[in-house]
């Protein structure tokens, strides 16, 4: 839903400040680094039972989470690369910070309801490869309820208010599982309806370049 309605708003926003993280001679792939960082601080701390601490560090990780790009278009540096990287830590950041969770109630609740964060990283893992999938056959799986950013701010609300973190993270899984679902939907029917678009493109031009060989081959021909 972010991704959406608010992407393109947000990196608008954010544009100046990239360009001033540039200008200090800040580079895109230390932005992310600081995440990466910030994000194990932050499974430490909730691990460790010390929820507001957990909070304010997750509140820091979405900072370079969301400045990496920035940064990377201000200095002209944007690249598969680093969206490679960018992409790897963010899947990484997520199993910290779902693994931090575990970690607390494991450690303070009985029964296995430590496995509900487990399940709940493993639907936002699912999540981010049918997006990753689809791309790379040329359709479309952006959208649904619970995207990354979406499971950012609601984990925050439970670790804010501790006392609702596991009805929290059960509203998390339910979410999540549904944005699974309505990836997989999307592009189900974008595979049944007609070719991805890049695969139109090559056929197409496949098509041109047969055209045109044999129109080639016409015109020597009749110069014979």
């Amino acid at each position: 839903m972010f991704d959406g309605n608010w992407r393109t708003t947000v990196d608008r926003g954010l544009a100046p400040i990239g360009a001033s993280l540039r200008r200090a001679g800040v580079t895109a792939d230390a932005v992310t680094v600081a995440g990466i960082v910030m994000a194990g601080a932050a499974a430490f701390a909730i691990g460790a039972g010390h929820l507001h601490l957990g909070l304010l560090l997750l509140i820091l990780t979405g900072v370079p989470d969301a400045l990496d790009g920035a940064v990377a278009k201000a200095s002209g540096t944007s690249s598969t690369r680093g969206a490679f990287f960018d992409s790897v830590s963010d899947r990484f950041t997520d199993a910290l910070l779902f693994g931090g969770v575990a970690w607390y109630l494991a450690s303070t609740e009985p029964g296995r309801i430590m496995m509900v964060p487990v399940a709940l990283m493993a639907m936002a893992m699912l999540v981010s490869y049918q997006r990753a999938k689809a791309e790379s056959l040329g359709f479309s799986a952006k959208g649904g309820l619970m995207e990354r950013a979406e499971r950012f701010i609601v984990l925050g609300f439970g670790l804010l208010f501790n006392d609702l973190l596991i009805p929290v993270l059960w509203v998390m899984l339910v979410l999540t599982t549904i944005t699974a679902i309505q990836r997989f939907v999307k592009v189900w029917r974008q595979a049944s309806g007609k070719a991805p678009i890049r695969r139109r493109e090559r056929m197409a031009r496949r098509r041109r370049a047969r055209a045109g060989s044999g129109l080639r081959s016409r015109r020597r021909t009749s110069g014979r």
